[in-house]
């Protein structure tokens, strides 16, 4: 193995593998422009029901910049602030609210989720019960079960649920799935409804996001090559978490979930010479460059860009806020 000193210290070698694409998506990166404009527009404070996006760096960033985070539209004392709804989507009851309270809202809904609302609405009115791929008390998913009455929507979150699910016509269900859901594992759910209930019906292309799509192929990618993988991302966030089965699931050893340089178990890295570098979707790429500059304190660090497929979509901004975008 080769070595470098720096100063009277002997670096060890490592390579870094770093996926591509990774970090932040169009979705993400379009609520965040949103909280930012709406500040530029109309000042601080601006209040954002839950957090914009999962991503504690993000959250504390735009908090400094005057956004207030509530989870509850009660916590809002002033009707003449704007509220931006978060990345991940909103029940109706909270819109309803809003709009009786008559506060300015704005909406980030990702328009990958606001995709999975519309359709979980037509199968519903079309007489179907809404058989939801997710995870219980994801906001998405709070969300997109709030677009119908209570007791309409069947969550699965495994495949034993799958098997299990008694819904009350057979004959007339419909699946829809959260956008941030392992790609594999939910290929697996799908297929058991399709062999239980031969005539539920899908949406016409897959919920799950091509981000998350795309992010999960990367990671399969430099997997088998890894003696460990990191994830940069929060725990609260789905994305991210899915991305440590993955790597799992495609054959490295050990992957782990961090949210800064400053989580870094050091003393598992020694003897290591090959590590995976990600970011979940909504991790922002200085978290990847303040990690890439700590693993270059410790190693004589070589770093190998793997590029999967290069990401070119982006979303436009909500009406009221595209003028100010042009400033």
């Amino acid at each position: 193995m080769c070595e470098a000193t720096a100063g009277d210290q002997t670096l060890p070698a490592l390579t870094i593998l770093l996926a591509a694409p990774r970090g932040f998506c169009a979705g993400v990166d379009r609520a965040i422009q949103i909280v930012e404009l709406a500040l530029a527009r109309h000042g601080a404070p601006v209040y954002v029901r839950h957090e914009i996006v999962h991503n504690r760096y993000v959250v504390e960033t735009l908090r400094a910049k005057g956004a207030i985070f509530v989870e509850d539209l009660d916590e809002i004392p002033d009707n003449e602030r704007p509220v931006v709804f978060s990345a991940h989507g909103v029940a109706k009851s909270v819109r309803a609210l809003a709009a009786s309270r008559k506060l300015f809202s704005i909406d980030a809904t990702c328009p990958l989720v606001t995709k999975v609302h519309l359709e979980a609405r037509r199968q519903y009115a079309a007489g179907r019960e809404v058989l939801l791929i997710g995870h219980a008390g994801h906001p998405e998913i709070v969300g997109t079960m709030g677009q119908l009455p209570p007791h309409a929507v069947h969550l699965i979150e495994t495949i034993y649920d799958a098997q299990t699910v008694r819904p009350k016509d057979p004959e007339r269900l419909a699946y829809t799935t959260q956008t941030t859901l392992a790609v594999d594992e939910t290929k697996i759910i799908i297929g058991v409804l399709k062999t239980r209930f031969p005539r539920i019906v899908g949406p016409r292309a897959d919920d799950i996001c091509y981000a998350t799509s795309n992010r999960q192929n990367a990671v399969k990618c430099i997997a088998p090559r890894c003696e460990l993988l990191m994830v940069i991302g929060a725990p609260s966030s789905s994305n991210s978490l899915r991305l440590v089965e993955v790597a799992k699931r495609a054959g490295c050893p050990h992957a782990i979930l961090v949210e800064r340089a400053r989580d870094i178990p050091w003393p598992s890295l020694s003897g290591i010479s090959t590590v995976g570098l990600t970011a979940g979707a909504s991790a922002p790429e200085i978290l990847i460059e303040e990690i890439i500059d700590a693993f270059k304190a410790r190693f004589d660090t070589r770093v190998e860009i793997v590029t999967t497929v290069v990401e070119s979509l982006i979303f436009k901004l909500p009406r009221e806020l595209q003028e100010q975008a042009k400033l």
